[in-house]
């Protein structure tokens, strides 16, 4: 028997109420969240391993410098010699301390998937076709005001197997260095309006409805290029009580 729209969102749905029951409603859901499948294979089974010598841990680790980002890393159309194919979008905000004061000198990398939905990845077997032209990796610094900004082109939704006809939203995955790349926290950005938003257990794993919220970026046409690009504004709080949802062990 195939399984219909509303079975699925009838059957994450109820999984989701199952967690809630528990109590466990917050900004960061358990790493074994039972809609979320692969989780339960995924995440730390082990408390976390305490580290004796710190430094050791940081010389041993990847290094960088202002030096080593350049201005064409955060773009993502200029990364090869040709034009990717798909909607090109910029996507800029401020990465914030609970305070709302602005984090500078912040290093921000982001990755996804082609328009088609594909990302450049050996791993990744979903038959769209991959574009000769976009890789799906940018990088930047936050500047003095603690602002970001990348051009890149609007991702596709990708099947991912999690349960029948399973498809991730519209995404772009962030990661956010410290002052060590030690100190890394890793979320999502999704896109407004996604009909696909019900149906997917990552994002409706954030209970609380106000943080997940946070997590969709805003269009914002005075952030678009005339000819070139559409402008989406999307503001990362490290801390506190408007923090934005990091990936926890997943």
């Amino acid at each position: 028997m195939t399984l219909t729209q509303q079975d699925i969102s009838r059957e994450i749905e109820g999984e989701r109420k199952d967690y809630l029951a528990t109590g466990q409603v917050r900004h960061h859901p358990a790493r074994d969240y039972a809609p979320y499948r692969s989780s339960a294979l995924r995440h730390p089974l082990h408390p976390p391993v305490t580290v004796r010598d710190p430094e050791a841990a940081e010389l041993s680790g990847p290094v960088f410098g202002v030096t080593d980002v350049t201005e064409t890393d955060a773009d993502l159309t200029l990364a090869h010699a040709g034009e990717p194919l798909g909607e090109r979008i910029t996507v800029t905000g401020r990465v914030l301390d609970r305070a709302g004061r602005p984090v500078r000198g912040q290093l921000v990398e982001l990755w996804q998937a082609n328009a088609a939905g594909r990302y450049a990845h050996l791993r990744d077997q979903h038959p769209a076709p991959l574009d000769p032209n976009f890789t799906g990796f940018g990088r930047c610094l936050t500047d003095d005001q603690g602002t970001y900004s990348f051009t890149t082109v609007k991702p596709g939704a990708y099947p991912w197997r999690n349960h029948d006809n399973a498809w991730r939203p519209a995404h772009i995955h962030f990661s956010l260095f410290g002052t060590a790349f030690t100190q890394r926290l890793v979320t999502q950005m999704y896109f407004p309006g996604d009909p696909l938003f019900a149906y997917d257990p990552i994002l409706q794993s954030v209970t609380d409805d106000a943080a997940r919220e946070r997590l969709v970026a805003t269009y914002d046409h005075d952030l678009s290029t005339p000819e070139r690009s559409l402008g989406y504004r999307w503001d990362i709080v490290l801390d506190g009580p408007a923090a934005t949802w990091i990936e926890e062990g997943r």
